[in-house]
């Protein structure tokens, strides 16, 4: 049993901080919404009134917040982790943010004696609640030997991926991935019903073939009954896109079809749908094509 504090209760975090207390953990959380905490105080956690409370005590650190200052905040501020936890903590920052950020996080943890890795998470909800995220880790290969039985309770794909901010290189790289099988999913479902095809049948007949793809299996029964409800939200998309774009024009590197997609992704979320799942990438092929009375209209916000 370790002594965990799990920062940030989310549509990610919440189900994370859930596992480790099934593995058996001891699990201290933290969040600025404890209404969030409640099925996991029920499970035995405890909730801390503030991160300097939550650290002070743990051997392991989890942090699962929205963006990059959000880490910053938590992570670096007077009343933040690094400023209160102990000395040989390890902090692993399961957040997607800017590599440039976990590379700084990490030299100023370094500084403190604190062991820190980016280990940002694939899978979306569904992977959070089963414990099977894939998890890309940046860092020192001590401190991630040391971190595995912590994230075992996590993921069922570990792997160790370079120093310091090539975790976050690596879900960039997802993102990036993510985003571009979900607007070509969305736009051969509306080629498949322009030609009045089944369009559960192709699923799962393309599902089984090369055009086979977690985002298939994951996301098309959804979009297949119009349920937009956010496993991961547009807004959130968009700010990875970001990253992606930031990061790419940093290296040189010409990533014509992504800077399209996060294009896409950027026009959804002005229309007012930033709260949908990045599924609702559908609803705006659909309006593009004139497919009928478009639903992105009821989502507007």
């Amino acid at each position: 049993m370790t002594q965990i504090a799990f920062i940030g209760l989310g549509v990610m975090g919440a189900p994370m901080a859930s596992n480790l207390i099934n593995a058996g953990h001891d699990v201290t959380c933290f969040t600025r919404t404890p209404e969030k905490g409640r099925a996991l105080v029920e499970k035995g956690a405890r909730m801390a009134g503030s991160v300097a409370e939550a650290v002070q005590t743990a051997e392991v650190v989890i942090t699962m917040l929205p963006d990059s200052p959000d880490v910053q905040a938590v992570v670096l501020g007077e009343a933040g982790v690094l400023a209160h936890a102990a000395r040989g903590t390890l902090l692993i920052d399961a957040s997607t943010i800017k590599p440039e950020t976990s590379k700084a996080i990490s030299h100023a943890a370094t500084a403190q004696g604190i062991r820190a890795l980016d280990a940002p998470v694939s899978g979306g909800e569904a992977g959070a609640i089963e414990g099977s995220l894939s998890i890309m880790v940046g860092g020192d290969r001590e401190d991630f030997d040391a971190a595995l039985p912590t994230l075992r309770a996590l993921g069922s794909t570990i792997v160790h991926v370079g120093p310091s901010g090539a975790g976050q290189t690596v879900k960039a790289a997802n993102q990036l991935m993510v985003a571009g099988h979900l607007q070509l999913l969305a736009e051969a479902l509306v080629f498949l019903d322009a030609h009045s095809v089944d369009l559960e049948s192709a699923i799962n007949v393309l599902g089984g073939g090369l055009a086979g793809s977690t985002v298939l299996q994951r996301k098309s029964p959804n979009m297949l009954k119009r349920n937009f409800t956010p496993g991961f939200r547009i807004d959130l998309h968009h700010k990875d896109l970001g990253i992606v774009i930031d990061s790419a024009r940093a290296a040189g590197v010409s990533i014509p079809l992504g800077a399209h997609v996060a294009e896409l992704v950027a026009s959804l979320r002005a229309q007012g749908a930033g709260g949908l799942d990045h599924s609702a990438l559908l609803l705006q092929v659909e309006e593009l094509s004139g497919r009928g009375r478009s639903e992105l209209d009821e989502h507007r916000s």
